[in-house]
């Protein structure tokens, strides 16, 4: 166990980074951050599984991430950090908490930013014939490195951009798909329930396609956290971390199972084109309005993009949090004009690094790195749930006006987030791919616990430690 001065003194506060980041930017952060690249990219293969259902998974996990959100906001509110989850499981639980948890969101993060990078190059390739995939990853990378290396105000502002073209282009799908399904759309038909109790019923996949449908829309919502990592740059942490937690239950109902619902109510769920074009793009075909599928495919760009971006930043102060918090190479923690360059480069160079084993490794080794990184989300999930659980009584007892933002029903609903958590978990032995992820990311993840425990002892068992 860590002693007492190791459980209660803070980690270093993140003194040295800018704020650069005004309350517009962190805004559209929190709302933007909800239309992620898993969900115009991986929700075809859900559709494909669960058919019709689709929009129960997206339900029960939609549930489950907002508890999970509600959790991280108090956290964050209470005590600001780039290091967000990383820096409140040290704070609650002990260093060696701290360590697995950051690292491991870390090589997340650095891998996500190359699989966005090479489905962001598939695109563009596909519009300009000829040109090699790799050369656009490289592009995109060097972009957001840069934009990245140089204040973290261009962060805020590339995200603010990309995610207002993701709200407006998300929105224009809801209303176009609602007057369609009404019968109000020029040229189109109400579908009424065809479609949701047509070929194998609202449940075509059974409980078994139910649970492959789960399990998709759980990893669907991976980058949610990014707000809270950067509110500590903000203008006003407190505010931005409470504005955003407050509007999560409304965004992800909106954006996610209302999106869900609208495409299985229009088109089949066993159409080919959902999982070959994507189901907006899909969607769009099949109501027949001209260049719309095309500009979808523009839309799931700009999402790769923003991802990429996003998970650059992310990336780069999880480790910078790391280095101040004494768990990681001093190198990554150097700052200079409020940015820790260092991590940036770093976290840009493994994301490249994936890159490059996607494409001499194919059939090993960067499978292996899919793996391994497959259930990571949820690992960070249950040691936010925990986190909570032991920061709350301290808080309450220590510091209540900190308390802006509160878990509803502490500590009933922390027990059912981690309820269905384990769940998730149990779920995922059963399915043979799953398993594998879950194998794969659980070998990770007690080597980083093992490491960081080392770490923490060493760290205890100095002079004046």
């Amino acid at each position: 166990m860590p002693s007492p001065t190791a459980q209660e003194t803070p980690p270093q506060a993140d003194v040295s980074l800018s704020h650069g980041l005004k309350q517009r930017h962190l805004s559209m952060i929190a709302l933007g951050g909800v239309i992620g690249a898993g969900l115009f990219v991986g929700s075809g293969a859900g559709i494909a599984a669960a058919g019709p259902s689709i929009v129960v998974a997206y339900v029960l996990s939609g549930i489950l991430v907002m508890l999970v959100m509600r959790m991280l906001g108090e956290m964050s509110a209470a005590y600001p950090s780039s290091g967000s989850f990383s820096a409140h499981a040290e704070r609650a639980i002990g260093p060696w908490a701290g360590f697995t948890a950051g690292w491991s969101f870390w090589v997340l993060l650095c891998t996500a930013v190359g699989l966005e990078g090479i489905g962001a190059a598939k695109i563009v390739s596909g519009w300009l014939p000829g040109t090699p995939e790799w050369a656009w990853v490289a592009l995109f990378m060097v972009v957001f490195c840069g934009a990245n290396l140089a204040a973290v105000k261009n962060f805020g502002e590339f995200e603010f951009w990309f995610a207002a073209l993701k709200v407006l282009a998300i929105s224009l799908f809801l209303v176009l798909g609602v007057l369609a399904i009404l019968g109000v759309l020029p040229g189109t038909d109400a579908p009424g329930t065809a479609n949701l109790t047509g070929e194998g019923g609202f449940l075509p996949g059974g409980g078994e396609g139910l649970v492959i449908g789960l399990l998709a829309s759980v990893f669907a919502y991976g980058g949610l956290e990014t707000v809270t990592i950067a509110a500590a740059e903000s203008e006003d942490p407190v505010r931005g971390v409470a504005s955003a937690v407050r509007t999560a239950m409304w965004r992800i109902a909106l954006f996610y199972i209302g999106s869900m619902a609208v495409v299985v109510t229009l088109v089949p769920w066993n159409s080919k084109e959902i999982v070959e074009s994507g189901p907006y793009v899909a969607t769009l075909d099949h109501l027949g309005i001209p260049g719309a599928g095309q500009l979808m495919n523009v839309v799931v760009l700009v999402a790769l993009l923003s991802a990429m971006n996003a998970n650059i930043y992310g990336a780069s102060r999880i480790a910078y949090s790391l280095v101040e918090r004494g768990q990681g190479p001093k190198a990554l923690g150097r700052v200079s004009g409020g940015v820790p360059r260092v991590a940036v480069l770093a976290s840009s160079v493994f994301g490249f690094v994936c890159v490059l084993l996607s494409y001499w490794r194919p059939n090993d080794v960067f499978p292996w790195l899919l793996n391994m990184i497959g259930a990571v989300i949820l690992v960070v999930w249950i040691f936010i749930a925990v986190s909570q659980l032991r920061l709350r009584r301290r808080v309450e007892r220590e510091a209540p006006e900190k308390l802006v933002v509160r878990m509803w029903a502490f500590p009933v609903l922390t027990w059912v987030a981690l309820a269905g958590m384990a769940a998730v978990f149990v779920l995922m032995a059963r399915e043979p791919d799953t398993r594998v992820q879950l194998c794969s990311t659980g070998g990770m993840t007690l080597f980083l616990a093992a490491v960081g425990y080392l770490w923490q002892r060493r760290r205890e068992q100095r002079p004046g430690a």
